[in-house]
């Protein structure tokens, strides 16, 4: 295999994974900036509360219908590649829409957001599904964990290399032609037998009654409300700070988190997480009046989100798919995590008004440990026999020393 191959070992070749990296990269990067300057838009706008809160309910209900309708739609009625295609071409007309409509009022504003939500929503569930596919189980966390520390990477200089040094115009242009990259990529390097490596599409209702999923489904929704609802208590200062040493930490913690999942297996690394952070959470609580137990928890929380970025939002939901399409496992995977932006722009005029610092920090710990539980009764979803083969190849290698010490 390639230079980079010998380094680390993806299980697909080299072209292969860099061809996939791109395109969920480019995805996800164009998402978040897209949607931050969405969120600027709002802003600049004198609109009230509820026309405010109407305009997040169109745009997040839009994400959520359409990751739902594109899962079911993909490779039944229409192509994994052409609903991709699709997807991408949506991403880059969205972002030039303002520029057509203008956004000199909500409703503008308010058929911009519904068309961004459509345009991410709608084949996010099958480009993860294509990471899935492309991946083997058994390196599918290192996969998952390098990704997204690149989407990290690939967020931050985008945002602050570009975005912030140009007029809005300029700055939906940088996004269409991101998104058309992105497009070009995937045309341009697309695998063959795309999307025909599973043949089984269970329903919604199938999936949700499987114990496997919903003993890790109900944690992550646990972990995402506590993550949505505790943000907008912290100050601004340490906000700021945090966007920039916490992805730092969250990236390495990424890599690092995503190897040991493979090597462990995905329950230890995501059970310490949980813990992790509700010690951090439990800190907070107690001493949320001084400055370094923010500084603290920000590391924390970089950790924490790292493990469960390549985890959660990368292997886990594929890996329960095994041997059937994982779009609908990605859609319902997907969601707390999309739907907690939601939550925290409502809990932002709201939460501090009713409950302390203290009181909420000690809740969130009480949760994130309580959401361990199901994680204990959990299947472990890297096969055994993976683990038990990595153990005993470091068995050997350790025996060799001994044996070449003393020879």
């Amino acid at each position: 295999m390639s230079n980079l191959g010998s380094l680390v070992d993806f299980g697909v070749t080299r072209a292969r994974f860099l061809t996939i990296l791109f395109i969920v990269l480019n995805a996800f990067t164009w998402y978040i900036v897209a949607f931050e300057v969405l969120a600027h838009m709002v802003d600049s706008i004198n609109m009230t509360s509820y026309e405010t809160t109407m305009m997040w309910i169109i745009h997040f209900g839009g994400v959520t219908c359409t990751a739902l309708v594109g899962a079911a739609l993909s490779n039944r009625l229409v192509s994994r590649h052409n609903l991709l295609s699709l997807w991408m071409s949506l991403g880059i007309v969205s972002s030039l829409m303002p520029m057509i409509i203008g956004i000199t009022c909500t409703i503008s504003i308010a058929i911009f957001s519904l068309l961004l939500g459509l345009a991410f929503g709608l084949g996010m569930p099958s480009c993860m599904a294509y990471f899935a596919d492309f991946t083997v189980i058994e390196k599918r966390g290192r996969s998952g964990g390098i990704i997204y520390f690149a989407i990290g990477i690939g967020t931050f200089l985008l945002w602050t290399a570009f975005i912030p040094l140009v007029h809005l115009p300029e700055q939906l242009v940088i996004l269409a032609i991101w998104r058309g990259v992105g497009l070009a990529a995937f045309l341009a390097f697309k695998p063959i037998n795309t999307g025909t490596k599973v043949a089984e599409s269970p329903s919604y209702a199938v999936i949700l009654r499987k114990k496997s999923l919903l003993l890790y489904l109900v944690p992550w929704i646990m972990f995402c409300l506590v993550n949505s609802l505790t943000r907008p208590i912290f100050p601004s200062g340490i906000v700021h700070m945090s966007i920039v040493l916490g992805s730092i930490i969250n990236g390495l913690s990424a890599l690092v988190g995503g190897l040991l999942s493979d090597l462990v297996g995905r329950k230890r690394v995501v059970i310490s997480g949980f813990v992790t952070l509700g010690i951090g959470y439990a800190i907070l609580g107690i001493f949320h009046e001084h400055p370094v137990s923010y500084y603290l928890f920000t590391a924390v929380d970089g950790v924490a989100w790292g493990m469960f970025g390549a985890v959660f939002l990368m292997a886990l939901w594929g890996d329960l798919a095994e041997g059937m399409m994982s779009e609908k496992y990605y859609a319902i995977g997907g969601l707390p995590y999309l739907l907690s932006g939601f939550f925290e722009i409502l809990a932002a005029t709201h939460i501090e008004t009713v409950f302390s610092p203290y009181t909420t920090f000690s809740f969130a710990s009480f949760f994130l440990f309580l959401a361990v539980f199901p994680l204990l009764f959990a299947p472990e979803t890297l096969p055994e026999k993976k683990i038990k083969e990595r153990e005993l190849k470091k068995y050997i290698e350790k025996a060799k020393k001994v044996r070449k010490k003393y020879d």
